[in-house]
């Protein structure tokens, strides 16, 4: 693999990463293209991290780096909080892995329904693949039909059934090992357009299981949904019997502790988390109506009677996600009436100060975002403005790209290159203002320009 750096922002990156280029050299012998996840690797190479705590990552090479991408936007209270890192030092000491029934389990799950009511039932999984992949096939087992529809660009994990019209330009297979007797029974709908979206739905109606969608598309860049978008693809599912599934998995406990189904008024049958409830370990969670939940119960079934069958996996409900997870809850809980406020003041202090930076320079971005979750789209002269992954996939991503390498290499701010930034509670005012500082330099130093 070529790993010269050609650029001057490439070569300041090399300067202060080089033990992390080592192990990046030596990690090609181990893993294909180096990494464990496909996302993590950027250009030139990846840095190493060694330790991570508060808003911090540092690498192997001694570079701190404020932090935006925080675990895959999964730690709302940073990382290594003291309350999560003490109680998952205190259970380690008791166990790591049962394999049997805990309380913890039923502790978390009684601080996820605190939240979230229509949570009446809950499956536990390891990964938030494995709860959409669940999801769908609950919703297959409800309706005894075959098709679920999603959004283009909308992301539910590495699962097969939802592996479809991800990434642009959408209409391209995904990848290899996809066959077309899986592809067949998947339908995508444009995010922001739902007479377009209708129009779609109803040319599958009478085979329509379910509707999939992120209440806010997370991997297109933090887009928000426009008005009454969601509610009427939640009135089509419901008035053709068909279920409506809200992907929680990077909402959920973010945009409030009720998340985004009590922001947007929305009434899902079954939605999934992930991410924050995990508390930094891994997690997924399938939740729903009791009577839709009740057709995965084992226990108590009359001889011949059919189950829909949903494990968690060797790992669901582990002791330690479940204690890191409900103590990330519970501080939610005692603090949301100033996180919530903190971290969301924050996050439009970061897309003003972004917009008007780049403005300024003559230089045309469209910031999307919501409450503690950012992104910068860089416009060109085939797109003018974001609502959809569509819109997202025509924008510059090359130079959202040399972007985000110059805010690692320069200022030591870390965003995983083309993806959408997230605040923390432990992130300030100061580090907002920092980071639109940082903008501004790089900017006036012209790196963003061809060539630099």
């Amino acid at each position: 693999m070529d790993l010269r750096v050609t650029t001057k922002i490439q070569k300041e990156y090399f300067r202060k990463t080089r033990r992390s280029r080592d192990l990046y050299e030596r990690s090609l012998s181990c893993f294909p293209g180096g990494i464990s996840h496909n996302i993590r690797h950027f250009e030139p190479y990846p840095f190493y991290t060694k330790s991570a705590k508060g808003k911090l990552l540092q690498d192997v090479d001694g570079n701190d780096f404020t932090d935006y991408w925080m675990g895959h936007w999964a730690l709302l209270i940073g990382h290594s909080h003291p309350v999560v890192a003490s109680a998952v030092r205190n259970q380690a000491s008791h166990g790591t892995l049962f394999g049997t029934a805990n309380k913890l389990s039923l502790d978390l799950a009684y601080a996820i329904k605190e939240g979230m009511p229509r949570a009446e039932l809950i499956r536990y999984s390891s990964t938030g693949s494995e709860a959409t992949m669940y999801a769908v096939r609950l919703a297959r087992a409800r309706t005894g039909r075959r098709v679920v529809a999603k959004i283009v660009g909308g992301w539910h994990g590495y699962n097969t059934n939802l592996l479809q019209s991800v990434n642009y330009p959408f209409e391209l297979d995904e990848g290899l090992g996809l066959i077309e007797d899986e592809e067949q029974f998947v339908e995508s709908i444009p995010f922001n357009d739902l007479e377009r979206s209708l129009k779609v739905l109803n040319t599958i109606r009478d085979d329509l299981a379910c509707i999939i969608v992120e209440p806010v598309l997370g991997g297109a860049g933090c887009i928000t949904p426009e008005r009454d978008y969601l509610h009427g693809l939640q009135e089509f599912a419901k008035s053709n019997d068909a279920l409506f599934i809200l992907d929680e998995i990077v909402t959920g406990f973010r945009l409030s502790f009720k998340g985004a189904a009590d922001e947007y008024k929305l009434e899902p049958d079954l939605f999934t988390l992930g991410k924050i409830v995990g508390g930094g370990l891994p997690i997924g969670v399938l939740c729903g109506d009791k009577d839709i939940m009740s057709l995965c119960n084992p226990v108590g079934r009359e001889k011949g009677e059919i189950v829909c069958y949903i494990g968690g996996g060797t790992f669901a409900a582990n002791p330690l996600t479940m204690t890191a997870g409900l103590a990330t809850l519970q501080y939610l809980k005692q603090n949301k009436a100033v996180i919530y406020p903190k971290v969301n003041k924050i996050g439009l202090r970061i897309r003003e100060g972004l917009e008007s930076v780049f403005s300024d320079a003559h230089i045309d971005v469209d910031i999307t975002g919501v409450g503690s979750l950012f992104m910068t789209h860089f416009l060109n002269q085939d797109i003018r403005k974001i609502s959809s992954a569509l819109d997202a996939g025509l924008s510059d991503k090359g130079l959202l790209r040399k972007y985000h390498l110059a805010l690692i290499a320069k200022h030591n701010i870390f965003f995983l290159p083309e993806k959408m930034g997230a605040i923390s509670s432990v992130h300030t005012m100061k580090d907002a203002e920092l980071l639109i500082d940082a903008t501004q330099q790089i900017v006036q130093s012209h790196l963003l320009s061809q060539g630099a």
